[in-house]
């Protein structure tokens, strides 16, 4: 079988690898001040920003079943037997909702996959199921290799406010942090495909070197060389900084690993804010 991958654009995938496995991208849609845009279409995670930094509002929306429906059947014209798409948690979105519908109408069979996560979390498990169907993975075994190597990630981030969050309910347990947030810098994590809160600390200087020792920890766990992602919103240098020192301890581990800063897209954007540092650490499947 002939096996396409589709995901959505909270993968924030760079472009180069998704034309290398050839691999479609449904994009959630961003609304600020009233107009809609389509992520990594027209409009920009620093447009996204300014208009948080403004109180302009912003919110976000799943795109719709139709919209998948035209991946599929794209997929199903250029030649695929069968399409295994990957998509932000259920439990942040209800994107996998149109990918369900859309499913059934497909001209091939769609096995959809509920990651758990998001960002490289999510991105490092859709090239891997890529990798796979280039192999001449069969739809089950591919649907598999993205299912495990998502549930395999861990991911921690901090935020400079947790009022994002919680305008666009997605905050969860971390609400209990919400009475001293004044007077913290939350730690949070990604839990079984919700945010839950991990650490409280007072200064950014301090959440960044949690973040650090976070992600060690998570590659101490995982046994195996693994691959890194930094993401970030608005704050580049501290992204970057953080990402030097990660590369610089995996250097001297006996599997190592790769790091990577991505920025965060204007969907994940919109609910943390600017100034946000995440850390996304994906073990790589076995050979």
């Amino acid at each position: 079988m002939s096996i396409a991958i589709v995901t959505d654009s909270t993968a924030y995938l760079p472009a180069a690898e998704l034309d290398a496995h050839a691999i479609q991208v449904v994009p959630l849609h961003v609304i600020v001040g009233g107009t809609e845009f389509s992520e990594g279409v027209d409009i920009t995670t620093a447009e996204v920003a300014a208009a948080l930094r403004a109180f302009k509002p912003v919110s976000t929306s799943r795109p719709s079943p139709q919209s998948f429906l035209d991946a599929y059947e794209k997929a199903a014209a250029s030649g695929a037997d069968g399409i295994v798409s990957v998509h932000i948690s259920a439990d942040m979105s209800s994107t996998i909702e149109s990918a369900h519908l859309a499913a059934q109408r497909s001209p091939v069979p769609v096995t959809v996959v509920d990651s758990r996560s998001l960002g490289m979390a999510m991105g490092f498990a859709v090239l891997s199921a890529a990798e796979l169907a280039e192999q001449g993975g069969s739809l089950e075994d591919v649907a598999a290799q993205a299912s495990s190597r998502a549930e395999a990630s861990t991911v921690v981030f901090y935020v400079d406010t947790l009022e994002h969050l919680r305008r666009g309910g997605r905050i969860g347990s971390a609400s209990a942090f919400l009475g001293s947030a004044l007077a913290i810098k939350p730690i949070l994590g990604l839990v079984d495909g919700q945010i839950r809160p991990l650490e409280k600390v007072r200064t950014s200087s301090r959440a960044l070197a949690r973040l650090e020792e976070l992600a060690m920890s998570a590659v101490d766990k995982a046994g195996s060389a693994v691959d890194i992602a930094v993401h970030h919103l608005d704050s580049q240098s501290r992204a970057d900084s953080l990402a030097a020192r990660l590369a610089d301890r995996l250097d001297g581990l006996p599997d190592g690993g790769a790091v990577r800063v991505v920025e965060l897209g204007a969907v994940v954007g919109a609910h943390v804010g600017p100034g946000t540092i995440a850390v996304a650490v994906c073990p790589r499947p076995n050979p």
